[in-house]
């Protein structure tokens, strides 16, 4: 997984990444956007646009941010 999307866009859903992502592996779920790790590209294009700054590198995401990691792999195993 390259990115990750984090606490802030809870709700928020500008969906500014959705629109800048070139591979549309950027989904709407229930109470905010994720990313498809399978189609991300690691291009960071979502992550510079992000209005709120929720989008890390995987290896980058905040130590109190982490469950999103596995919020974002659990949301593509459905």
């Amino acid at each position: 997984m390259a990115f990750v999307i984090t606490s802030p866009c809870i709700d928020e859903k500008a969906a500014d990444c959705v629109e800048t992502c070139p591979v549309d592996c950027i989904h709407e779920g229930e109470d905010q956007y994720y990313i498809d790790p399978d189609t991300c590209i690691d291009c960071g294009a979502c992550e510079a646009v992000c209005p709120v700054s929720a989008i890390y590198q995987e290896d980058f995401v905040p130590e109190e941010e982490k469950t999103f990691i596995e919020k974002n792999r659990a949301f593509f195993q459905k």
